[in-house]
């Protein structure tokens, strides 16, 4: 589906990441293989350090983490926030809505818009549709989209597939309507019949978690996890992603009437390393053009990954800069999103730790 909003405008975003790092090779012994293929592994696919919360950190401590720091240097007044959107899929709890949690934790008004987004990785650019979308209310001037993800809780230690990979983030962006006469791009596609090359099978209410499900059991790959762990089916999540990403942007810049060497910038969702490179390539953008150095240093945060590629590596140009930047989310559900926008000259955007 192709949308076009009108006179909407990004003004912040700040990214909040947990302050416990760990480090690949000091888990290297947990994974069923030898420590040459490890490295060999690290190499190719970007493991590294990421960050992960601490046993009792949820979603609404990292988001009020936030905002609070938001609220403190006068970045954000709470009597502004007309809507919060939060996407996650970790959750405080199934009942209430962690939005709720969050509005009561920060004590906003009441005369406000709060929803929770049931979305993964391409959870960022579907949280900005909505927000754009409330936009159009009289009376909603400013809304802030939560993303936030703690997944590294529902990892296998023992999984070499996933567990290097996953980290812990939450972002905070702010999003106004704009007098000026600009045009943002958008695309929303998804695939239910894929839903569960990225899965948690036990733990809702199809599979409630019991003694059963935490069961660990070992795949023919040597990853040992229990229904209740994350399970992903990588080549197939990979195959996917070259599949269907490329069209997917090929016809947002169609709809733009944009070049692709017109975008200054490609900030994508990243999964690693290996597949960023290698959809860079498909796409014949330079790899300058789409930053895959999240990863790495951070860990894959779901969708979180895109705001934190803006602000790590873009940061302080964009306070008085302007890009055309291109975002795609892809992954769980299958689903995969994508927005064309021009962004600068942000009241802030940067990158801070979480501490408790």
């Amino acid at each position: 589906m192709n949308l076009k909003f009108h006179n909407k405008k990004i003004t912040g975003i700040l990214t909040v990441l947990p302050e416990n790092e760990v480090n690949f090779d000091d888990e290297i012994d947990n994974y069923d293989c030898s420590r040459g293929q490890s490295m060999k592994l690290k190499l190719i696919m970007g493991y590294g350090k990421r960050r992960v919360v601490k046993k009792g950190t949820t979603v609404s401590d990292l988001c009020v983490f936030g905002m609070n720091y938001l609220f403190d240097n006068n970045l954000l007044k709470k009597d502004e926030v007309d809507a919060m959107i939060l996407v996650t899929q970790s959750p405080d709890h199934f009942v209430p809505a962690t939005s709720h949690i969050i509005h009561g934790r920060l004590d906003l008004k009441q005369d406000m818009i709060c929803l929770d987004i049931n979305q993964a990785c391409s959870g960022y650019p579907i949280g900005l549709n909505q927000a754009f979308m409330l936009l159009e209310q009289d009376e909603v001037n400013k809304v802030v989209v939560l993303n936030a993800d703690i997944m590294s809780r529902k990892v296998s230690v023992k999984d070499r597939g996933s567990r290097p990979l996953t980290g812990d983030a939450a972002a905070i962006t702010i999003v106004e309507n704009d007098s000026s006469d600009n045009i943002i791009y958008g695309t929303v596609n998804l695939d239910g019949k894929g839903a569960d090359a990225l899965i948690i099978p036990a733990g809702g209410f199809k599979m409630p978690s019991t003694s059963e499900t935490a069961e660990l059991k070992t795949d023919k790959s040597g990853n040992s996890r229990s229904l209740d762990h994350l399970v992903m089916k990588g080549d197939d999540v990979f195959n996917f992603v070259q599949k269907e990403v490329p069209p997917m942007i090929e016809n947002l810049l169609d709809k733009a009437g944009s070049d692709k060497d017109e975008v200054d910038y490609y900030m994508f969702h990243q999964p690693n390393k290996f597949m960023l490179k290698k959809l860079a390539d498909k796409m014949g953008v330079s790899h300058e053009k789409m930053p895959y150095n999240i990863v790495e240093n951070f860990g894959n945060s779901s969708g979180v990954s895109i705001p934190t590629t803006i602000t790590y590596n873009l940061g302080e140009k964009l306070l008085t800069n302007s890009f055309l930047i291109c975002l795609a989310g892809f992954g769980a559900g299958l689903s995969w999103a994508s927005l064309l926008m021009e962004m600068g000259n942000l009241d802030f955007c940067e990158t801070i730790d979480y501490t408790d």
